[in-house]
C-alpha cells in the first residue's frame, strides 16, 4: 500500500448539524443501525480487538480507523506545528470536528458490538513538525478512503452501505485537501486515484497493516483474512 485551538460551542454545534443533515447520520440513522443490530446475536466485544464478522466486523473495521483519526487530529489540534497558518488550522480542526463525528457515530451504531477503545501510538509523527504532521495526516486519509472502497462490497445491509458511502466521500474530501497542503493545485494526486479516475482501494487486512503501526491495541479481523 502506498504511504500516506477547539471551534467555539457555537461553531462546533454548527459543524455537527451540517454532518448529520448531510451524511445522513442522525438519530434516526443511529437508531435504524442501533436496531438492526440488536435483532443478531452478537457477544459483548468491549473487551475485544477482533472486529468480529458480517456487517457488524465491517463497521467495527470503519470504528477502528475513525478512532485513530480522531486521536490524530485532536492531538494535531492541541499541539499545532510550527509555523501552522491561521488557514490551515481552520481546515486541521474541520477535519478535526469531522472525524470525531464519525468515531462517535459508530460508537453509538454498533452499541455493545463495538470494539474497546483504542490507544494509538504515534511516536513516529513530530507533532512540531509541518512536513510530518501533514505526511501523516495524508497517509491516514489516503487509507481511510482505500479502507471503505476495499470493504464496501462486503456490507450487506443497505442501511449500513449507504452511511458508509457518504462517510467515505467527507474522507475522500480531506484527503484531497491533505494532497492540496502538501503540493498546492494537485488536489487528487496519482497516488490517489487510477488512470480511469476511480479511488484505489486496499483489503481489510492490508488496512489494518498500516494501521497498526500506529496503534498500541493492535486491531485483528481473522473472519476477513480470506478476503481479496
Amino acid at each position: 500500500m502506498k504511504t500516506e485551538l477547539d471551534l467555539t460551542t457555537g461553531g462546533a454545534n454548527m459543524a455537527r448539524r451540517s454532518f448529520l443533515r448531510y451524511a445522513g447520520t442522525g438519530a434516526a440513522a443511529v437508531a435504524v443501525l442501533g436496531a438492526a443490530s440488536c435483532k443478531k446475536d452478537y457477544s459483548e466485544r468491549s473487551n475485544s480487538n477482533d472486529i468480529g464478522s458480517g456487517d457488524m466486523g465491517v463497521l467495527n473495521f470503519a470504528y477502528a480507523l475513525e478512532q485513530l483519526e480522531a486521536a490524530f487530529y485532536l492531538q494535531v489540534i492541541a499541539t499545532p506545528y510550527s509555523g501552522i497558518t491561521t488557514t490551515e488550522t481552520a481546515y486541521l480542526t474541520d477535519i478535526k470536528d469531522h472525524e470525531v463525528l464519525h468515531r462517535d457515530f459508530f460508537k453509538t451504531a454498533l452499541g455493545s458490538s463495538a470494539i474497546q477503545a483504542l490507544t494509538p501510538d504515534f511516536s513516529k509523527i513530530n507533532f512540531s513538525d509541518r512536513a510530518s504532521v501533514l505526511g501523516a495526516a495524508k497517509l491516514f486519509e489516503d487509507t481511510g478512503v482505500r479502507a471503505y472502497d476495499g470493504a464496501g462490497y462486503l456490507i450487506q445491509d443497505t442501511n449500513y452501505l449507504l452511511i458508509a458511502g457518504k462517510i467515505v466521500s467527507v474522507e475522500a474530501r480531506h484527503a484531497a485537501l491533505i494532497s492540496n497542503l502538501i503540493t498546492p493545485g494537485s488536489f487528487v494526486a496519482s497516488d490517489q486515484v487510477d488512470a480511469n479516475g476511480l479511488n484505489y482501494s486496499n483489503t481489510i487486512a492490508e488496512v489494518l497493516t498500516a494501521a497498526n503501526g500506529y496503534l498500541k491495541t493492535k486491531v485483528t479481523a481473522p473472519n476477513f483474512q480470506y478476503y481479496a
